[in-house]
């Protein structure tokens, strides 16, 4: 079976709310803030393990995260050098015979900001998160992508843009799913980041979602 490449995203510089999200989340090497990273998804999923030996054995970058799901598989590289990461990312590509460019492009599934949030939600939403917590009364903006990975980067450049609170961030499955929360004007700012993000990403449209 071939390998198909569902995700391919460059960080230049991994916020400081992300990389401890994925500390907190990681059963590998932590990153720490600043430092390039590079998300990966592809099908199927047992296939990423080539993928992350052909990564080590061509370059010096850390992995945090390896996922093998029943469909996909995702890992995230990371280095202080972004030459590094990237030359990590050309020898996966190059193994796989395929660039940059054949990765789906991703498309948002739905996006919403609830403001002046509940206590009772905020609780529950507090309980289930690895990130920070929400306050009641707080603004909430939650999205939702395919492929998941991207989810990361949508995480990514709304923390540059706004001072919002990481909630939660998902990186695999069937849909990625990031939580923000801040100030009702933050989080207006946060959510126009994270969607400008997704809708920035070029490849190649991705097929209609089938329920399994």
């Amino acid at each position: 079976m071939s390998t198909s490449l569902r995700a391919y995203v460059f960080l230049d510089s991994l916020q400081p709310q992300l990389a401890a999200h994925i500390c907190t989340t990681c059963r590998g090497y932590f990153p720490t803030p600043y430092v390039a990273s590079l998300f990966m998804e592809i099908a199927p999923g047992m296939a990423i393990h080539r993928l992350m030996d052909v990564a080590l054995k061509a370059t010096s970058v850390q992995p945090a995260t390896l996922v093998v799901e029943r469909a996909y598989g995702m890992l995230e590289l990371h280095s202080d050098d972004k030459g590094e990461v990237r030359s990590a990312g050309e020898a996966v590509l190059q193994h796989m015979g395929v660039t940059e460019s054949d990765r789906l492009k991703p498309r948002i599934v739905s996006n919403t900001v609830i403001r002046a949030i509940e206590p009772m939600h905020a609780m529950i939403l507090d309980k289930i998160r690895f990130g920070s917590m929400i306050e009641p009364g707080q603004s909430l903006f939650i999205l939702e992508c395919e492929p998941a990975a991207y989810a990361a980067f949508a995480a990514n450049e709304a923390e540059k843009a706004a001072n919002v609170k990481l909630v939660d961030v998902m990186t695999f499955g069937a849909f990625g799913r990031l939580y923000l929360a801040g100030s009702e004007s933050e989080i207006d700012s946060a959510a126009q980041a994270a969607i400008a993000a997704i809708q920035s990403i070029t490849g190649k449209e991705p097929p209609a979602f089938k329920d399994k």
